[in-house]
């Protein structure tokens, strides 16, 4: 008998995690289960060193899953293909994680358990083998959640890519000022400090916040490092997320724009895994788990308690007050037509597409913003710096 951590919902959605012993992993699942529980996952307590472990990349695990499916239609055996692709993988830390999968179904382990068990890989997965092992189609379901993956990569590409000028326009400005208090604006302060002439007002304020910067620069840079680091600590907590979620989404512009994102990420993940042969509930609850944003995630696991009363998803998710008018509109849609994974679908389109188009807008923003802002504070220093000399060149004169 071996020991095990299992991490199960009874039927009213409370969460819990125990350690329980079994023979293996699929006997304890299918204990609990017949028992009325939902099971999220069932690991073995001697692995619990790879859930520490970074999580695998979603590039690289796209392209293992899309070669993984071609080897396995081809006929290969699972086993086989496992050994096959951890072998071809450049990334020490990957090919361990594949080793290990093939390593526990070798011991008569399932696909969906073994990748639970080694850790590290995105719930959805899990969850998406889990389904088409019960199904006995499991070329169709990771058909189903590569094409998830890879437009969810490509979106997410595509975000990244608007925010990487505003980024460097920022670190850019920072540099310079950073420069220009602690050396060009010192400099100056040595040459007044020679002639001895009285200042202007402004010029004295400047050259004292510069002799400040240029001192305590290397401390502040230092409590600005630690404040990140506490910040990073307390938002890996879970008041911590809970709390730093709610004020991203109060955030005036962008908090809509992650909301939207948010809501339209858990839309596709759910119509994916519906389509997959999931039950409601239990596709709910792992979308729920996928998504970043605590504020939806508890949303959606509040609503399901009223669905597993025999509510539709589109009250359910209404009554929390959380998700935008328009998208359970078009889920409600979806139930009366019986084309509510169609309709999610839909749903995280039109949120895509919105996010992308709001961002954009608010970026052409920020930037000339960022530039004036930039401007403004350059020739605030020009004319604070050269005040005096002009002064002396009219005293001259």
């Amino acid at each position: 008998m071996a020991e095990f951590v299992i991490k199960m919902s009874d039927e009213r959605g409370r969460v819990v995690e125990q350690t329980e012993s079994a023979a293996t992993a699929e006997e304890l699942r299918g204990r609990f289960v017949q028992a009325g529980y939902h099971v999220f996952s069932v690991k073995a307590r001697g692995v619990a060193g790879f859930r520490r472990q970074r999580k695998v990349k979603l590039e690289p695990f796209l392209i293992f899953n899309q070669q993984f499916l071609t080897l396995i239609k081809a006929g290969l055996p699972i086993l086989g293909s496992l050994e096959m692709l951890a072998k071809n993988q450049k990334d020490a830390h990957f090919a361990n994680r594949i080793s290990a999968v093939a390593g526990r179904v070798k011991t008569g382990e399932s696909l969906s358990t073994a990748f639970e068990a080694v850790g590290g890989f995105p719930l959805m997965h899990t969850t998406t083998l889990l389904a088409g092992e019960r199904s006995g189609n499991l070329q169709e379901v990771l058909e189903r959640y590569i094409t998830f993956q890879r437009i969810s990569l490509t979106f997410r590409k595509k975000l990244v890519a608007s925010l990487i000028y505003p980024v460097v326009l920022m670190v850019l400005v920072t540099a310079l000022m950073i420069f220009m208090f602690t050396v060009v604006i010192p400099q100056f302060a040595q040459l007044y400090d020679q002639m001895g002439s009285k200042l202007p007002t402004m010029t004295v304020y400047l050259l004292g916040f510069g002799k400040w910067m240029q001192k305590y620069i290397l401390y502040l840079l230092a409590a600005i490092v630690l404040l990140g680091y506490g910040l990073y600590r307390y938002s890996i907590t879970d008041k911590g997320r809970e709390r730093i979620d709610a004020a991203r989404i109060r955030l005036p512009i962008f908090g809509k724009i992650w909301l939207k994102y948010q809501v339209a990420l858990f839309s596709r993940t759910l119509s994916t895994l519906l389509t997959g042969g999931l039950p409601l509930v239990q596709s709910m609850e792992t979308a729920a788990r996928s998504i970043t944003s605590r504020k939806i995630a508890l949303a959606v696991l509040e609503s399901i308690t009223t669905v597993r009363e025999g509510k539709g998803i589109s009250d359910s998710m209404r009554q929390t007050k959380v998700f935008p008018d328009l998208s359970l509109e078009m889920i409600a849609v979806g139930e009366q037509t019986g084309a509510v994974p169609a309709m999610l679908n839909s749903v995280a389109e039109f949120f895509e597409e919105d996010v992308a188009t709001a961002l954009s807008a608010a970026l052409s923003l920020i930037e000339p913003f960022i530039l004036i802002i930039m401007g403004v504070v350059v020739v605030f220093i020009l004319i604070s710096l050269y005040l005096p000399i002009f002064s002396l060149g009219q005293m001259g004169n």
